[in-house]
């Protein structure tokens, strides 16, 4: 009889963990160690990614708990059950500090767990670690004052976007299988279009972002970026849930609970329409390798009975300029977070915060600008940028219904991810998503074409975005187009 093939990290799903604790062959101590010694191949030598902050000193202590509860449980465990995860550093944990990047809040440490990351111990999760990020979160090329520039195991001369850049890293480079992230205006999707995985952003009120260091209240959203759709999915039906601390989750809860992993389908593109929104594609040279990578993905979505549409909304660009309403927001929502925090923190205010002069410049600049921003919740400017939100949530839904839409197709960026030393990750298209708060799902679509640096190529995503609380119909495309298309690979660190 020909023995089993033994257990490896790399490429793992929570399926195929499940399977090997059940069968006896892996243990949630084994694992921990594998992704111990993998986070000490890539990060602390070899190529130095910089995708983590702080490690879990108690990670395999945590692990050994675990396997005496499955033993004593006979098998009979929680749905993430000994899978660790890679939780950012604007998520509150109660066991190790939340930092958002920023050196004077290294010793910052939260009394009690985001409501997600409880939900993700609730279901048999551990922390493995806290993630690099663009600093508070605030921006796209994931380089902060505590942990520095986090690189693309793709190419480590580019960023791997942001500002979730270290939970995409860290995935992709195969840390752990999990990761969270938070996403004001693409900053969940940007890594995962740029190190070939799959990121959610919900539907405004599924998840709740109690416990998460804010930049605003209305576009922040907080969700899973992993591998596979499958481990998204997952990951998502444990994340979504009310929570008294976020009032806006009442919206997820008057809707019927829905289960992610049973909606996915290999057969979900057939008889799908799906709409390329052409103003979101660039038509210049630098757009050359996205756009081909974006014909793929068509050809790929017909091949599996997708009815597939190109359509442009004129004065789309317009619109979407004026929708953004972070810089408004982002004092009133931080010191709303300082006061749950407590006084008991060496930070308790956004003005000491900002006082401190410990960002990274362009974050610096970007919160001192906010700070001095008096009353921005009654400024005309912010009121007109409310308004327009609801016109471009107007807008797309009629457009959708018009041409009998399931989902709308687009890239996640129209360039690809910029290199190391860039001030700013450009062309995103985060914009359809954050400023409607539709849900979007960004999977991979391709590489760019190889080069010295990127053997592979660069990884290129593409995004689709439906209607509220279309996740699960969304996530079954993206499963669909990764089961017969294949495109995921790990990169070659």
């Amino acid at each position: 009889m020909k023995s089993p093939e033994p257990f490896l990290l790399e490429e793992a799903t929570v399926a195929g963990i499940h399977a090997a604790m059940r069968s006896g062959e892996l243990t949630a101590v084994q694992l921990v160690q594998a992704c111990l010694a993998r986070i000490e191949a890539c990060e602390r030598r070899g190529p130095a990614l910089r995708a983590l902050l702080t490690l879990n000193p108690r990670a395999l202590e945590q692990a050994a708990q675990l396997d005496a509860h499955r033993r004593a449980q006979q098998g009979r465990v929680a749905p993430l059950h000994g899978i660790p995860v890679i939780v950012k550093d604007n998520f509150d944990t109660r066991d190790l500090p939340t930092t958002g990047g920023n050196v004077a809040m290294r010793d910052s440490r939260p009394r009690s767990d985001a409501f997600t990351v409880q939900r993700l111990r609730e279901a048999g999760a551990l922390v493995l670690a806290k993630s690099n990020l663009q600093e508070f979160a605030r921006g796209g090329i994931s380089v902060s004052s505590l942990g520095g520039q986090t690189l693309n195991p793709y190419d480590l001369t580019r960023t791997p976007g942001g500002s979730s850049g270290g939970t995409g890293a860290a995935i992709a480079a195969n840390y752990a299988l999990l990761g969270t992230g938070s996403d004001t205006g693409q900053s969940i999707r940007s890594p995962a279009s740029a190190c070939c995985l799959v990121g959610v952003r919900p539907t405004r009120g599924l998840v709740s972002r109690g416990g998460v260091m804010p930049n605003c209240f209305t576009q922040d959203e907080v969700g899973p970026i992993a591998r596979t759709a499958e481990d998204a999915a997952r990951l998502l039906q444990v994340m979504a849930g009310y929570d008294p601390r976020d009032p806006v989750t009442a919206l997820g809860a008057a809707q019927p609970r829905a289960d992610y992993l049973a909606a996915l389908r290999t057969d979900a593109l057939r008889g799908a329409r799906i709409g390329l929104l052409e103003n979101l594609c660039g038509q210049e040279e630098p757009h050359a390798e996205v756009n081909a990578v974006m014909e793929q993905v068509l050809r790929g979505m017909q091949a599996q009975g997708a009815t597939v549409l190109r359509f442009r909304i004129p004065g789309l660009e317009e619109l979407t300029g004026r929708v953004s309403t972070d810089r408004w927001e982002a004092r009133a929502a931080f010191d709303r977070y300082f006061a749950e925090l407590g006084a008991d923190q060496p930070v308790t205010s956004f003005a000491q915060l900002v006082a401190t002069k410990t960002a990274v410049p362009a974050i610096q600049q970007a919160m001192e600008a906010e700070l001095a921003m008096e009353d921005g919740l009654a400024q005309p400017e912010y009121l007109q940028r409310m308004a327009n939100r609801d016109r471009l949530r107007v807008l797309l839904a009629a457009r959708m219904a018009e041409l009998r839409l399931d989902a709308i197709l687009y890239p996640l960026q129209r360039i690809l991810v910029v290199p190391v030393g860039a001030s700013e990750q450009g062309e995103r298209n985060g914009v359809l998503s954050h400023g409607t708060g539709y849900p979007a799902v960004t999977f991979p679509g391709g590489f760019s074409q190889p080069t010295a640096t990127a053997p592979l190529g660069v990884p290129i995503g593409a995004e689709l975005l439906g209607p509220d609380f279309s996740e699960a119909k969304l996530l079954s495309y993206a499963y669909a187009f990764e089961q017969a298309m294949k495109v995921r690979q790990p990169p070659r660190l």
